[in-house]
């Protein structure tokens, strides 16, 4: 029987939030492949960083039930309300926070969460464009989309549980075979679970979990790394095939 995930026409909205779109709809796709484990994992507590219109943690809360917890949070005060009617019209709840990334949870959340989602602003921007108010916080991720992306990973290592999950949006031009080694020295290995080629973006869904065998860690990254350069050839043959 196929999984229910959040419906678009119950999806609240409102001009200074994101709505869902294609990186969205890749996200929940990789919840969707790997419901089969999401459901033995039994997480009993998870984390949205940056929900938005709430369409990510009401299709996790959906795919995984409501045996487990749910915390969602924005630094926008608009997507907290929008998040808020998402998950009601879909009978399913979450505990929301306005803040930035996981600001003021750290002490509370610390090693605890054992399921991390998170589509953050990996729109490569001026950096001055980086935390303003509005909409715009949901894109503009800085130099090569990092700048956030850097903030929120060692965010996640401090949260996430010892057998903690985390899903992340990412573009190629966040470089996220680095992204994976980068993780791989904190203990983590990866893996590309959604790749998508739409119009304007190459987009990877990559799953990490914390993994001691380096052996293992080598072949993920190195998964990464390989995907990576294929997407990338495939971006540019498909510039070519337009001219």
């Amino acid at each position: 029987m196929a999984s229910r995930i959040a419906q678009i026409r119950l999806v609240s909205s409102h001009p200074e939030v994101y709505e869902p779109c294609d990186d969205s709809f890749a996200l929940v796709d990789a919840l969707l492949a790997d419901r089969t484990n999401l459901l033995q994992h039994q997480p009993a507590l998870c984390l949205e960083l940056g929900c938005g219109s709430g369409y990510v943690i009401t299709s996790l809360a959906l795919i995984v039930g409501q045996e487990a917890q749910y915390i969602a949070t924005d630094i926008n005060p608009h997507a907290v309300k929008v998040t808020h009617e998402t998950l009601e019209a879909h009978g399913v709840h979450a505990e929301l926070i306005n803040t930035n990334i996981a600001s003021g949870l750290e002490k509370r959340l610390k090693g605890l969460v054992d399921v991390i989602v998170v589509n953050p602003p990996y729109v490569p921007t001026p950096e001055d464009e980086v935390g303003r108010e509005g909409i715009a916080s949901a894109w503009a991720g800085g130099e090569n989309g990092r700048t956030v992306i850097d903030k929120m990973l060692p965010v996640a290592d401090t949260l996430l549980s010892k057998k903690g999950w985390l899903y992340m949006v990412t573009l190629t031009e966040n470089n996220p075979s680095q992204i994976c080694l980068q993780m791989r020295e904190k203990g983590y290995a990866s893996r590309i679970l959604v790749q998508r080629l739409t119009e304007e973006e190459n987009l990877q869904i990559i799953k990490f979990w914390r993994d001691s065998d380096s052996q293992v860690v080598e072949k993920e990254t190195k998964q990464c790394q390989f995907l990576q350069r294929t997407w990338s050839l495939c971006s540019l043959s498909s510039i070519y095939s337009r001219f």
